[in-house]
């Protein structure tokens, strides 16, 4: 599977290069629809299921902030944490910290937040750029990354549940529907789904 670890590398290398990949596509993401994304359009940072995402500053402080500027909050604060060399470490000698786990925890916590924004706010824009498909696909990585390492709490995760479900569907079926196109290779049948959730 995409996300299982490699016999023999690093638990926390593993890690890294997900989050960095996840950070990476859903930065790129974001600012193709960041223009329909304003403070008097997205006033709060939403989520399917009248879910309300409040910020928490460095002294642990809530915050009701506009949906840009708490995606800004979030692309901010996790450039930071992967720039630093002590937190995410690019030198061979170096190590990861202890606390590297919590840390991965959060940034993809407050990742999975601003996915959850798109699909609920900005999923008609998403589709009339075309990105539906790479949006599904940066979801189906955090999903998988998730299910396997258990990284983000279900709480978070239930509010876009039947878009997972839809998308990865039961993992022991997956084997019998490549199956079956393999089998008729003759024919050939396009159906696209859109989820969106409000």
């Amino acid at each position: 599977m995409l996300v299982d670890l490699p016999p023999g590398l690093d638990y926390n290398e593993w890690l890294a290069s997900h989050t960095l990949a996840l950070f990476d596509h859903i930065n790129l993401v974001y600012g193709t629809i960041s223009e329909f994304c304003t403070m008097t359009g997205c006033p709060d940072m939403t989520g399917p299921g009248l879910r309300t995402y409040l910020w928490f500053d460095e002294k642990g402080k809530k915050t009701r902030v506009a949906a840009p500027q708490y995606i800004d909050y979030v692309m901010t604060f996790t450039q930071r944490t992967v720039s630093d060399e002590t937190i995410f470490p690019t030198k061979y000698a170096n190590e990861f910290p202890s606390s590297f786990e919590s840390i991965v925890r959060k940034i993809l916590r407050l990742l999975y937040h601003v996915v959850a924004h798109i699909y609920h706010c900005h999923f008609r824009e998403v589709a009339l750029l075309g990105l539906h498909a790479h949006l599904n696909c940066v979801f189906a990585h955090l999903t998988l990354l998730n299910q396997r390492f258990n990284l983000i709490d279900p709480k978070e995760t239930e509010i876009l549940g039947d878009l997972e479900a839809a998308l990865l569907g039961d993992s022991t079926s997956a084997p019998s529907q490549t199956l079956a196109i393999q089998e008729t290779p003759t024919t050939t049948t396009t159906t696209t789904t859109t989820t969106t959730t409000t």
